[in-house]
């Protein structure tokens, strides 16, 4: 089972989370191990360009399957209003290596979903 880090959190939390190379699933996701990972971008090619032809890939969200498949994913409004986000493992870039013990993260490395300073 992997560790949680953090939970309860909303949709806008998670994807800062990924920003951060952390994973993150939602608490009522049925399958085993599935997360979800933010994909960096860079350069791109493929067969059916024009030879030599490259063109910008843009960072996008991928999710690993039940299956242990890895694709691209999209949230559904219920993912987009859910609050039971939760960081589940952190990524290779985590400095204690790929299972993150979070000795190496500040407190403030998240921001608060408190919206009283507005």
């Amino acid at each position: 089972k992997k560790p949680v880090l953090a939970a309860g959190m909303s949709f806008g939390l998670a994807i800062e989370a990924m920003k951060k190379v952390h994973r993150v699933a939602r608490a009522g996701w049925n399958g085993k191990g599935m997360y979800l990972v933010l994909v960096s971008g860079g350069v791109a090619s493929h067969p059916n360009l024009e030879a030599g032809e490259e063109i910008e890939a843009l960072p996008w969200i991928g999710m690993k399957t039940a299956d242990t498949k890895f694709v691209p994913w999209l949230a559904s409004q219920t993912d987009m209003l859910a609050d039971d986000w939760m960081i589940v493992e952190e990524g290779p870039a985590c400095s204690s290596g790929a299972t993150c013990c979070g000795k190496c993260h500040a407190e403030d490395d998240f921001p608060s979903d408190d919206n009283s300073s507005d």
